[in-house]
């Protein structure tokens, strides 16, 4: 009998997941079905830092030429920032076209604290840690990354005198990558605890009042995915969009049931390496940066959520604020975590910027989780992506026509 592959079981445990969630009452799937998925998102957040760390600077220091590595980060976050821009247009055509606030009536005494806003100019001064022992600690991804490349560029400059540094940091990289393994192995099981209780809170219920919303935000995701990506792998790797698809499926379930670019970094490197061929090298740098400044799901969902909350309120967004939101929800990407959540702190800047009420974000806070699932797969497919147009660009992807673990 055929060994089932990685992708099928996480499906299996998705389905699985639905139909339980459907049929048992939620006090039981949160006290007996839950524990599974909490201990497979901690399991990824103790790989995280670590691996992001080691790979990166393998990823750094392995490049050689301070000019490629240069390269590399340039082309990555040009990518990043252009297709993050483009998402935000489509979610605001989708939501003007198909106004999914229109007609909604709903009383909105809901309060909202919003957490404190950070100006753009401290964004970018946070990514220098102050100790880079706390950030690993505490997990602060940018700053992490930070001092990651300036240890993985400073090897690559002193060259010999860094062998035995590098040596363990290698070393260090291959024990991650086979925890990492044994993490994704239980993703399956994972998957199934995350699920199921999810569906046993909201049932039928949730999507009834806020259809449209999920809708936009699904299709526009759809449409950015299919159109934006599938072009880009096509015309610089020459790989189909059905392949590419289906060579990045398991890193898509993964992002879609536990809601964290982060967090499904693991299995985006596995796929970017072992399904489409690209380098070690290439993914170890792109993929963490991604994980971090690659928003385009979460700028989508911003674009139609600002529309919808103006559309309920009945008030008309001009072009120039439209375009704000474009401007504010790029640049904000940059410093928002690739965690569950983090879009909410997002939209919240996006709707100061261009006045609109705060309590607005109580009508979408119901369905957030819902609307986290989509723009959480297209941000990871988004950073697949960008690890394939660097590898191409680099010479640095082999690609097999026939994936190894899809």
């Amino acid at each position: 009998m055929k060994k089932l592959n990685i992708s099928t079981k996480i499906f299996i445990g998705l389905f699985l997941g639905v139909l339980v969630g459907l049929a048992i009452p939620e006090n039981i799937t949160s006290t007996f079905i839950a524990p599974l998925g909490l201990l497979f998102l901690r399991l990824i957040k103790m790989i995280i830092a670590p691996l992001v760390f080691a790979t990166l600077v393998m990823g750094a220091s392995s490049v050689g030429d301070i000019k490629k590595l240069g390269r590399m980060g340039g082309k990555t976050f040009i990518y990043y920032m252009a297709t993050t821009a483009v998402a935000i247009v489509i979610g605001l055509t989708l939501a003007n076209i198909i106004e999914p606030g229109t007609g909604l009536k709903l009383a909105v005494d809901a309060k909202f604290e919003s957490q404190e806003i950070v100006p753009i100019i401290d964004v970018f001064l946070n990514i220098i840690p102050e100790n880079p022992l706390k950030s690993l600690v505490e997990g602060n991804m940018l700053q992490i990354i930070f001092f990651a490349l300036c240890v993985g560029i400073s090897l690559t400059v002193i060259g010999e005198k860094g062998k035995v540094v590098k040596s363990f940091f290698d070393g260090f990289s291959e024990v991650m990558f086979k925890i990492t393994d044994f993490v994704m192995s239980l993703a399956p099981y994972g998957v199934f605890g995350l699920i199921a209780p999810i569906v046993a809170q909201y049932g039928y219920d949730v999507l009834k009042p806020l259809f449209w919303v999920i809708l936009t935000v699904y299709l526009g995701s759809i449409i950015h995915a299919i159109f934006v990506y599938s072009m880009v792998v096509k015309v610089s790797a020459k790989i189909s969009p059905l392949a590419f698809f289906k060579a990045i499926l398991p890193a898509q379930l993964v992002g879609f049931s536990t809601c964290s670019s982060s967090g499904t970094l693991p299995a985006s490197m596995q796929c970017a390496e072992e399904n489409l061929g690209v380098s070690n090298e290439v993914s170890s740098f792109v993929l963490p940066l991604g994980a971090t400044i690659n928003m385009d799901g979460t700028c989508l969902y911003l674009g139609v959520c600002a529309l919808f909350i103006a559309q309920v309120y009945g008030v008309d967004l001009s072009l120039t604020q439209q375009f704000t939101i474009v401007l504010t929800g790029t640049l904000a990407s940059i410093g928002t975590a690739g965690v569950p959540g983090a879009g909410v702190v997002m939209l919240t800047m996006v709707l100061t910027s261009v006045g609109l009420p705060l309590d607005g974000i109580a009508l979408i806070a119901g369905i957030d989780r819902i609307l986290d699932m989509a723009r959480t797969t297209l941000n990871i497919t988004g950073d697949i992506s960008a690890a394939v147009l660097v590898g191409a660009t680099e010479n640095e992807i082999n690609y097999n026509k026939e994936p190894l673990n899809v």
